[in-house]
């Protein structure tokens, strides 16, 4: 792959290193039971794109300052504690290959400790009095429980237009790496207007990623999920909503009935897959990523022109050709 996270990460690097240390020191607690699952948690970091977000759209726009290491503690406080929220919602055993904390400590914990992330990230905000910061993430925290929420409304009636989809998407994915770029942004400095580009910016970039994470389902990896496993868990992704318009009403119906009742069939979920590729599904999916991954460039083209904004560059094409 020509664009490495390790090449993207360059400009940035001693203050990724920088943060990892003042993360584990902010994480660590005088409760044992607590302090074992913080550094558990901070042990099993996947690939720290959100940071990552924040650093590059800081040093673009001036400087990356003290507040900016905050914003981006923020952010993967906040984060963090939805996921292990999710988790036990989900009643997931995993995270990124490794036990979730509700398989080893069980949900009562599991929930505990997600409010105790959360009420960390509300104080580092409050004390520093970074309320724009805080404004930032917890409306994209809001944004991202309305999006699985509305998800779960459609997932039952199977009725999600392309309107709804981007919805949803925006809300779930793109909208915490909107919160990203503008907190990159605000912690720099930059006005009002500048923090809404970088804000738009990160939105581009969040939906290119996640049309790409659906286009994973039909086998458009080398390595990624399972196949079919949106098709499994009856997630309508952009592929299928565009092969549905695009078909005979009687086949339509069809494969929504296939889906609803015998989505647990091997068969029958790669007849799904066949019938979305042979529609032209994954075509247009990947048309309309490589559209909004071109909306986000144009954004990008109004920074002051800098090796972070050459990095954010090359992450917005990491996003859309990475394989996993």
């Amino acid at each position: 792959m020509p664009y490495s996270i390790s090449s993207i990460q360059a400009p940035i690097d001693d203050s990724m290193k920088a943060f990892e240390g003042k993360f584990k020191t902010f994480m660590k607690t005088k409760v044992m039971l607590l302090d074992t699952i913080m550094h558990y948690i901070v042990q099993r970091k996947g690939k720290q794109m959100r940071p990552m977000f924040v650093f590059l759209t800081a040093g673009c726009m001036g400087e990356i300052t003290e507040k900016t290491f905050r914003g981006a503690a923020l952010i993967e406080l906040l984060h963090t504690a939805t996921l292990v929220h999710d988790d036990v919602v989900d009643d997931s055993n995993y995270r990124r290959g490794f036990f979730s904390i509700n398989a080893i400590w069980k949900n009562k914990i599991a929930v505990l400790v997600g409010d105790y992330l959360l009420s960390k990230g509300l104080l580092l905000s409050v004390e520093n009095e970074d309320f724009d910061l805080l404004k930032s993430v917890s409306t994209a925290v809001r944004e991202m429980s309305e999006g699985e929420l509305l998800q779960i409304e459609k997932a039952r009636k199977l009725d999600i237009t392309e309107d709804v989809y981007f919805d949803i998407i925006t809300k779930k994915t793109a909208t915490l790496i909107a919160a990203c770029c503008a907190v990159g942004f605000q912690s720099a400095g930059a006005d009002a207007e500048m923090v809404e580009k970088a804000r738009l910016f990160g939105e581009k970039v969040g939906i290119a990623f996640q049309i790409k994470d659906d286009l994973f389902d039909y086998g458009d990896a080398e390595i990624g999920k399972p196949l079919g496993i949106d098709i499994k868990e009856k997630k309508m992704t952009l592929p299928l909503i565009f092969a549905l318009q695009n078909t005979d009403t009687s086949t339509k119906k069809r494969i929504i009935q296939m889906i609803k009742k015998e989505s647990e069939d091997a068969n029958k979920v790669r007849e799904v897959i066949d019938f979305v590729k042979s529609t032209g599904g994954l075509a247009y999916a990947n048309q309309k990523m490589n559209e909004i991954a071109e909306e986000a460039r144009a954004i990008l083209a109004t920074f002051p022109a800098s090796e972070y904004r050459n990095s954010l560059g090359d992450l917005i094409s990491y996003t859309i050709e990475r394989n996993k």
